[in-house]
């Protein structure tokens, strides 16, 4: 069973950056398209950025231009390089992963953007 974990969420100052990654275990990661989502407090969840097997990129508007998404199939890994964050960005940020007829999620880690 693949699973996905998520790691480098934290606290950061606006205006920061962090790095998020997200490492899928088993093989055959690269025929996932990999999207990061996200949901805040009493705010349904929200898409963020996907990078599809082919590498295809889309961006929720919300983060065009601040946010990067991309991948590394030798790694097993799907990045999300946030810049220029904002307390609006604030929340539990989670990769799925589709493909092959599966659909999978890792538990999530918390972002939160606060001076």
């Amino acid at each position: 069973q693949v699973q996905l974990v998520e790691s480098g969420g934290g606290l950061v100052q606006p205006g920061g950056s962090l790095r998020l990654s997200c490492l899928a275990s088993g093989s055959r990661f690269s025929i996932y398209d990999m999207t990061w989502y996200r949901q805040a407090p009493g705010k349904q969840r929200e898409l963020v950025a996907t990078i599809t097997s082919g590498g295809y990129l889309s961006y929720a508007d919300s983060v065009k231009g601040r946010f990067a998404i991309s991948r590394d199939n030798a790694k097993n890994t799907v990045y999300l390089q946030m810049n220029n964050l904002k307390p609006e960005d604030t929340a539990v940020y989670s990769c799925n992963a589709r493909g092959g007829r599966q659909d999978l999620w890792g538990q999530g880690t918390q972002v939160t953007v606060s001076s």
